[in-house]
């Protein structure tokens, strides 16, 4: 065990140190809006009661990666699968590159491979959230001192 601040530990990560899987990789980028854990604590104190909403990533399997939708994205399905009963499965045979230049409306996590991750937001979150900075673990500026 190891603590470390969130861009310490994307750091790490981009240095394939350590691994995370995307979903930690998106909590560690929105933990990098906050300079202390003070503010951390009284953003989470002022919007405690504000709400929250159920989400599951869909996966968008490209010829050179995936991409992990989230609600609000363009490409987010309607009707998602949240059982697994549907088995759903999107693909397409467009590299990322070509599917990021025709959207304009994102929520997502592109994978390019074990420790090549980026977050892309620009819809207004929710319930008074906070996005993530949005990182590309190939190289990123960032300033979170957690």
């Amino acid at each position: 065990l190891q603590w470390s601040s969130p861009a310490d530990a994307i750091e790490r990560f981009k240095s394939q140190e350590i691994w995370f899987p995307p979903p930690q990789f998106y909590e560690l980028c929105r933990l990098c809006n906050f300079s202390s854990l003070q503010e951390l604590n009284k953003f989470s104190c002022d919007r405690a009661l504000e709400g929250c909403e159920r989400w599951m990533p869909v996966m968008l399997t490209a010829s050179d990666g995936s991409v992990s939708l989230l609600p609000g994205d363009e490409l987010y399905p309607e009707d998602p699968d949240y059982t697994g009963e549907k088995k759903m499965v999107l693909s397409t045979d467009k590299k990322i590159d070509d599917l990021m230049k025709e959207s304009s409306v994102f929520h997502r996590i592109v994978i390019k491979g074990p420790n090549s991750l980026a977050v892309y937001v620009n819809i207004q979150a929710k319930y008074k959230h906070i996005n993530p900075v949005m990182i590309n673990s190939d190289g990123a500026d960032y300033s979170s001192k957690l």
